[in-house]
C-alpha cells in the first residue's frame, strides 16, 4: 500500500502566528507525532512575547523538529497576508497538500491525516465543526450562536453550500490554489476564509467537509478586530453581486463523514 506522502507528494502546515509563545512548540509537537514527513511553515507577524524566537530554538535544536521553519514577518499584517504569503511559499517550493491551521490549539493535530486522506479524492478538504460528526467544546453558548449565525448569514447572502463556511482548518492541493489565484485575495480573518471558499467553488474545485472537534484556545487572547467583523458582514454581499469567475466550471461538493 502507498504511503499518503507517495500519492500527494510533499505536504506542509501553514500556521500564521501572533503572540502565541505558550502553544507554538504544543502545536509543533502534535503536528510531527502526526505525521513525521509533515513540514511546517509558521509565519510569525514579529510577536512581541517571542513566538518565533521560541520555534527557532527548537526547530533547530530537536531532530524531530527538523522539516520545520519559520518566517519573520515586518510586524503584524494579518492573517489573511500570512497565509497568502505561506501559500505562494509552499505552490514555489513545489508542495502538493498545504494545510492551514490556527495556533491556538483548537484545531486538533490528530485530524491532519484525515484531511490529508479526504483530498485524495477532493481538491479541498475543510476541517468542519458543523457537518454530521463535527463538534464545538469549551465556547459559550453565545458564541456558538454567533458561530452558527455567521454561517447560515453567508450561506443565505452569498450562497456557498458549506456547513462550516468559516472553518480555518482546511488541506489545499497546490492545483486548488492555483486555480483560485490565491495572490489576489486580499481579505483577512473570518472574510479571508470565505472568499477562499467562495472562489474554490467558483473555480470548479471538489470540496469535501470532514468532521472536527474544536476546542477553543487555553493560552493566549484572540485576535479578532472590529475591523475583521465588519468586513465579515460586507464582504458575502460583495460576493453575491460580484462574484470571482475565473472559469465555468461547475463546483463539485460532498460531505464526508
Amino acid at each position: 500500500m502507498q504511503t499518503i506522502e507517495k500519492m500527494q507528494g510533499r505536504r506542509i502546515v501553514i500556521v500564521p502566528t501572533y503572540n502565541e509563545a505558550e502553544n507554538i512548540l504544543r502545536l509543533a509537537g502534535g503536528i510531527a507525532k502526526a505525521d513525521s514527513g509533515l513540514h511546517l511553515l509558521v509565519m510569525d507577524d514579529n510577536s512581541p512575547d517571542g513566538t518565533a524566537q521560541i520555534a527557532l530554538k527548537a526547530f533547530a535544536e530537536k531532530p524531530e523538529f527538523a522539516n520545520f521553519r519559520v518566517i519573520v514577518r515586518s510586524g503584524k499584517r494579518g492573517l489573511g497576508r500570512a497565509y497568502v504569503e505561506g501559500f505562494l511559499t509552499a505552490l514555489e517550493e513545489g508542495y502538493e497538500r498545504i494545510i492551514q491551521m490556527d495556533a491556538d490549539l483548537s484545531h486538533d493535530p490528530t485530524r491532519l491525516t484525515a484531511l490529508l486522506e479526504a483530498t485524495e479524492n477532493s481538491d479541498v478538504a475543510i476541517g468542519s465543526r458543523y457537518c454530521p460528526g463535527g463538534s464545538v467544546e469549551n465556547w459559550a453558548y453565545s458564541r456558538i450562536l454567533l458561530s452558527r449565525f455567521a454561517c447560515r448569514y453567508v450561506h443565505a447572502v452569498a450562497r456557498i453550500p458549506i456547513a462550516d463556511v468559516t472553518a480555518g482548518y482546511r488541506c489545499w492541493s497546490s492545483k486548488a490554489l492555483r486555480a483560485i489565484q490565491v495572490e489576489t485575495i486580499q481579505s483577512d480573518g473570518y472574510s479571508f476564509q470565505v472568499e477562499m471558499a467562495h472562489r474554490a467553488i467558483q473555480a470548479g474545485m471538489s470540496i469535501t467537509e470532514v468532521p472536527i472537534c474544536f476546542t477553543d484556545r487555553v493560552h493566549g487572547k484572540s485576535k479578532i478586530s472590529r475591523k475583521v467583523l465588519l468586513e465579515s458582514f460586507v464582504l458575502p454581499w460583495r460576493l453575491r453581486f460580484h462574484p470571482w469567475k475565473p472559469t465555468t466550471m461547475t463546483s463539485v461538493f460532498r460531505s464526508s463523514h
